[in-house]
């Protein structure tokens, strides 16, 4: 799809913009990918330890038949924008990835579809939120976030 605005697009497209150093930088990097990709399935093990049991976030789920290798570690919380500017005020980036759904994208429009045709994603779509991942990411700066988030209260449960 191309796009105007990051995640907003307007019409279909493809991505192949690799050139030739881009293609050789590309090349060296493989070799690390499965080492990368064990990494980042080892802090997703971690957040998911740290935030077990928590009522801030809900984890991603991950099926004992699959495998993920975690380029983005999402997780869903009702309060997401809020949470996100908590973390933010704290020193920590986050991101919401993809915060329009498939469906109420402009490319689609032609289909006709509404918030109310696909509800789950519609939902979904507002309460995703992305935390710091990365092969290099350390176990003290996992518990720095995963903190922050447990002691993340929003503000509608503050008394007045």
């Amino acid at each position: 799809m191309v796009r105007q605005k990051k995640y907003y697009h307007d019409m279909e497209g493809y991505n192949g913009r690799l050139d030739s150093i881009q293609c050789g930088l590309l090349h060296v990097k493989l070799n690390h990918l499965a080492e990368w990709n064990s990494r980042r399935r080892d802090r997703a093990a971690e957040y998911d330890r740290l935030l077990a049991g928590n009522d801030a976030v809900t984890c991603p789920y991950e099926p004992s038949w699959s495998r993920a290798v975690y380029h983005l570690y999402v997780v869903r919380t009702p309060d997401r924008d809020t949470l996100a500017h908590h973390l933010k005020a704290a020193g920590i980036g986050t991101g919401i990835h993809y915060p329009v759904p498939l469906h109420l994208q402009k490319a689609y429009q032609g289909f006709n579809y509404r918030d109310t045709d696909f509800p789950v994603s519609t939902r979904l779509a507002g309460e995703i939120l992305s935390l710091p991942m990365y092969p290099q990411l350390s176990r003290e700066q996992q518990v720095r976030v995963t903190n922050e988030i447990l002691g993340f209260v929003p503000d509608e449960l503050i008394p007045q």
